[in-house]
């Protein structure tokens, strides 16, 4: 196997001097996160995916929430003080965020958009992220990742 190329996730993590674990795993198109869950062993609880939403005043915001639940839109607009939030087409995802769909990693996007994580996150030690292309994981302290983000911590799921 040849040199690891590295994305743009892992630079900006080793530039802050934090320590993850990379998990790659076969896959050469989407597929959602309990499959990614499942070829990889990582801890369905502790696993979340990135969700990018824009609000009725047109910002971006970036939410990050446990794979197999759903955003509760009214909290999620909520905890970004908005009206209502929508997700963003799929076809807008590379040009909004610089990733691919299933490739999307709240770390090193085009721009920093405000990022809220699910609180459940705050009660593990580490959580499984996208690592910022398809095929690959990022297992880090979600302390971590709140650091690196400046993300804010939210019940923003539907329960």
């Amino acid at each position: 196997m040849g040199k690891e190329v590295k994305t743009n996730v892992m630079r900006i993590l080793d530039r802050n001097h934090v320590s993850y674990e990379m998990v790659q795993y076969e896959c050469d198109e989407f597929i959602d996160g309990l499959h990614t869950a499942e070829k990889t062993g990582a801890p369905v609880e502790q696993s979340f995916k990135t969700l990018v939403m824009q609000g009725k005043s047109g910002s971006f915001y970036v939410y990050v929430v446990p794979i197999a639940e759903e955003v509760d839109l009214k909290s999620a607009a909520r905890a970004v003080g908005e009206k209502s939030v929508e997700m963003i087409p799929v076809k807008d995802i590379t040009r909004i965020t610089g990733y691919v769909r299933g490739g999307c990693s709240p770390i090193g996007m085009k721009k920093q958009f405000r990022t809220v994580v699910h609180q459940s996150a705050e009660k593990y030690d580490k959580i499984w992220i996208s690592g910022g292309r398809i095929g690959t994981s990022i297992v880090l302290d979600p302390k971590d990742l709140m650091q690196v983000t400046g993300a804010e911590y939210a019940d923003i799921v539907a329960g």
